[in-house]
Parts: C-alpha cells; structure tokens; sequence
C-alpha cells in the first residue's frame, strides 16, 4: 500500500486534484498528467478504495475528488505534506532493501552494491547528488513538522537561552523549537552544503533561527545552553558517538544539556514494531541502530552528562534529556 502510494505521489495525482476546482474525470487527470486513461482510471479506483480520494459517478462517467487526509498529507503543498518523505523512501530505501540480505549476512550496509559509493562514507551516499541531498532534506523536513512538536514540549527547555541543533538540516525542528521557546536563539549547525540548500529550498520569511555552517565532528562545537541531536546518534557506531557526546559536553556552559531526539525501542526487545524496523533500515544504510533508553543512559553517562531524563512521546519519536 505504501508503495502504491509513493507512485502516485511520483505522478503528481494528488496535487493535480487539491489543485483542481472541480471534480476531474479519469480523461482529464490523463490529460494532465501525461498518463494512459485505462490505466490512471484504474489507478484512481485503488484510491478510491482505500478511501484516500473520493469518486461520483454521473451519467456513466466518474469524476474523482481529493480527501482531506490526501490534500494534508499527500498533496506537495500542504504545510504537513508527507510527500517528500514517500518519495525519499521509495527512490532511496527500497532500493537499499533490495539487498537485505547480502546486508543481514555481512552486517553492513548496502551503499556500495546499490548506488557504487564506499559502505564507511554513508553520508556521501546520502548527499551523492544535489537531488539526493534536496530528497533527504525533504524527508527530514516531512518529519519534523509532524514529530518536532512533540520533541520540543516533551521536557521544558525554556531555561536554554542559546539552542544549537546540530545536524539540523532544513531547520524544521528548530522552528518548532524557536516558535514553543521564543526568547531562546536557536541556531542550526551543519555542513556548508547542507546550510546552503536549507537556505535556498527551505527558508521561511518569518524566520527567527540561525543557519552556521561547520562540521560537528571533525569542528569545533559553539558554546551553547543546549545542543540537539535528532536522529543522529542512530547513524553511527558507539565509539563514534560517545567521542561526540564528550565533545559537546566540553563546549557546553553549566548546567546546560544535550537534547536527543531517536525512535527507542523497548527494555524487553518486543517492539515497537516501526522503531526494530527503523533498526534493520538503519543496517542497510548507515553504521548504527536504534537503542533502548538504557544504552542512551550510559553513553550520556559515561560522557560526564547527568539527571538523564526519558519521555516516550507516543509518537515516532521520543525524547531524552540530560545535563551537564
């Protein structure tokens, strides 16, 4: 179903409908869209069936008509689209699963056998084009403005006057951040190219946050209050992390604190079901995985960070505090 989705979302059905002022017949959105009428007809009526776009036939011939769901979440447009992110999946991952196995038998990646790129330069795979990169950012975008919310208010961080999102990528996240906390500067920091394009693609004109290039890994880290980490420590391997998080407990002023934002799963390793598939697309992409709320406990512990703090959020992603 989500495959079937991600096509159609490739075909541009959904916005040509939101678009449209009126509903459009099968011979219409053919028209439109550059598609054989026998076969976007049918297509439509998948649609229809599974309640994502509605139909009403007159006199013999159907004229079709987005939902709500599909205009909020489907359509390119919408504030809340889920657009870039069905396509990034179905462009980039299912690729990459393809080749599961080869990656459960060797316990690495599948960036080389896929796209021809080095399995230890995941992030060269990520950005391997201009597109590419334009992809991901999309997805990481779609993401936040559904999830970021969420993230933000599951701890009060109105005591952090100066954010650093590290990784930060669009600034999805830290709007929502800048928006729940106004008095906080929130600055994202993240590869040139990366600042570059968010500034060019996802900028917004009523923008309060700050886009600072740099490499958090291999450069300095700013002082700040706090400093988030959103789905970034799942990257990578534990050596790695740990040398990161120690890292941005040295720039850190005291009694300011890490934010990290990743999909837990649980103590007992039955679920959630989504976060121990996150886990298998993590092995076929990059080096890392998605961890229990004990393994973050103690590499924040170890790290010298103290008083840390879980919330499950009930979402996609959850949220774990600590302070130095």
């Amino acid at each position: 179903l989500y495959t079937f989705i991600s096509f159609t979302c490739e075909l541009g059905v959904f916005d040509l409908l939101l678009q449209s002022q009126k509903p459009m017949s099968a011979v219409e959105v053919a028209q439109k869209l550059g598609t054989s009428e026998d076969g976007i007809e049918r297509l439509l009526d998948v649609l229809v069936a599974i309640e994502i776009v509605d139909v009403e036939v007159v006199q013999g011939t159907a004229f079709y008509s987005s939902t709500d769901v599909a205009n909020l979440y489907l359509a390119k447009t919408s504030p809340k689209s889920l657009h870039d992110l069905i396509i990034y999946n179905s462009q980039t991952i299912y690729p990459l699963w393809n080749n599961l196995v080869d990656a459960v038998r060797e316990g690495k990646n599948q960036n080389e056998k896929t796209f021809g790129l080095p399995s230890e330069e995941i992030f060269s795979a990520i950005y391997r084009s201009e597109e590419e990169m334009l992809k991901f950012m999309g997805l990481m975008n779609s993401t936040w403005v559904i999830d970021g919310h969420d993230i933000v208010t599951a701890f009060d961080l109105s005591s952090f006057k100066t954010v650093i999102d590290l990784g930060g990528c669009s600034g999805a996240l830290a709007r929502e951040l800048a928006k729940e906390y106004p008095s906080s500067t929130v600055t994202v920091l993240d590869l040139p190219a990366v600042v570059q394009t968010a500034q060019r693609h996802f900028a917004q004109q009523d923008d309060t946050i700050c886009f600072q290039e740099g490499d958090f890994f291999e450069g300095e880290i700013p002082p700040a209050d706090l400093y988030i980490l959103a789905r970034i420590i799942h990257d990578w391997k534990e050596d790695k992390n740990l040398k990161l998080l120690k890292k941005i407990h040295t720039a850190c002023h005291p009694g300011g604190g890490v934010l990290i934002a990743e999909a837990l799963l649980f103590e007992n390793r039955r679920g959630p079901t989504m976060v121990q598939m996150f886990s298998l697309n993590m092995l076929v992409q990059t080096e890392g995985k998605e961890h229990p709320p004990s393994h973050y406990t103690r590499l924040l512990t170890d790290a010298g960070f103290r008083d840390v703090q879980v919330c499950r959020t009930g979402k996609s992603y959850d949220a774990i505090l600590a302070l130095k």
